[in-house]
């Protein structure tokens, strides 16, 4: 079996972040995990060694790897040397895909815009509603306003950049699909269109937490028929309203829900992720999706960066099983992020 391996996702510094949202694993306020990181992972703080970082890239070089994304869990700008990420990305060749909650710490809009641009193909800006009042109340410590006036920031940077040299960097909101927020979804498709953000795409709640388990859309048949009502209204907004460049607002993961998908994932959705990309977590733990950590140990033990390569993971017995049976395994059969072929 032939790898298509082509992403790696590195987790540098998952306790790092200034926002508190409610759906978060780690960060959120119904989570007990960072208080008791100590006793059950035996350090008081993950940052993933720079040395690692490095090795990484250099492995994923030699795989044909296209694209390293730093940390998904905590704000990956706060890592200490982030700048040195870019200079990696520009000594491999390897583009960077960021995910990052929009606040832009450390240092201005314009200046992170100067090194993300140029180095990236595509700026997963996290985004929970198309109002202060919505936005708020998911992305807690979130100042919105702010956060709009740093993407139009940003984006000024971009589209001067592409015109300057014709490299053109993504730009994408990130949404995660709860009751509270998706009545809003229509709307922040105009925003996105109005400030030139070029995709909007998400994924439905992992409900972590009791606190927010009344927030899933696949709770209930009535929850599924209000999803599929906010998806037809997407698709209206996205008709109705273009981007700056003339273009549609590209929208993604934004299906409806079938009703069996209460209690199982339908047998024909496919997994986006195996054989393809691929997670390192800032203990070096080697994962092959992006499930909770505690859901996903139940695929198996796939061995640390540490002691084992890159290739030599994907090359294990215990991977490309996993690849051939997914769907028969509980954890897979009731994925959020299986998706129609």
């Amino acid at each position: 079996m032939q790898s298509e391996l082509w992403r790696i996702t590195i987790d540098t510094n998952p306790e790092d972040c200034n926002l508190s949202c409610i759906m978060c694993e780690e960060h959120s306020p119904y989570s007990d995990f960072i208080p008791n990181l100590y006793k059950t992972t035996g350090v008081k703080r993950r940052r993933m060694p720079f040395e690692w970082i490095e090795k990484i890239f250099a492995q994923a070089k030699a795989l044909g790897v296209k694209e390293i994304i730093p940390s998904t869990m905590g704000e990956p700008l706060l890592y200490k040397g982030f700048d040195r990420i870019f200079s990696l990305s520009q000594e491999t060749g390897i583009k960077i895909n960021l995910t990052t909650n929009g606040t832009f710490p450390k240092k201005s809009v314009v200046e992170w815009a100067m090194l993300i641009v140029p180095n990236t193909t595509d700026i997963k800006i996290s985004w929970n509603g198309a109002t202060k009042e919505t936005a708020q109340k998911v992305m807690l410590k979130i100042d919105f306003d702010q956060c709009v006036e740093n993407v139009v920031q940003f984006i000024k940077v971009r589209d001067q950049i592409y015109k300057e040299s014709g490299y053109y960097c993504r730009v994408t909101f990130q949404l995660t699909f709860m009751q509270n927020n998706m009545h809003e979804l229509g709307d922040i498709i105009r925003l996105a269109a109005k400030l030139g953000v070029d995709r909007v795409k998400g994924h439905q709640l992992w409900d972590h937490f009791e606190e927010i388990k009344p927030l899933a859309f696949k709770k209930d048949k009535a929850s599924i028929e209000q999803w599929n009502k906010y998806v037809e209204e997407a698709y209206i907004a996205r008709d109705e309203t273009v981007l700056p460049n003339g273009k549609k607002v590209l929208l993604e993961n934004i299906i409806p829900l079938k009703y069996e998908e209460q209690q199982q994932t339908p047998e024909d959705y496919i997994c986006p992720f195996l054989n393809k990309e691929l997670w390192i977590s800032a203990t070096g733990k080697y994962s092959p999706c992006c499930a909770p950590d505690q859901l996903r140990q139940s695929l198996g033990d796939f061995g640390n960066f540490e002691t084992q390569t890159i290739q030599e993971v994907i090359e294990s017995d215990l991977y490309k099983n996993l690849i051939k049976n997914y769907k028969k395994i509980p954890l897979c059969q009731n994925c959020n992020m299986r998706k129609p072929a």
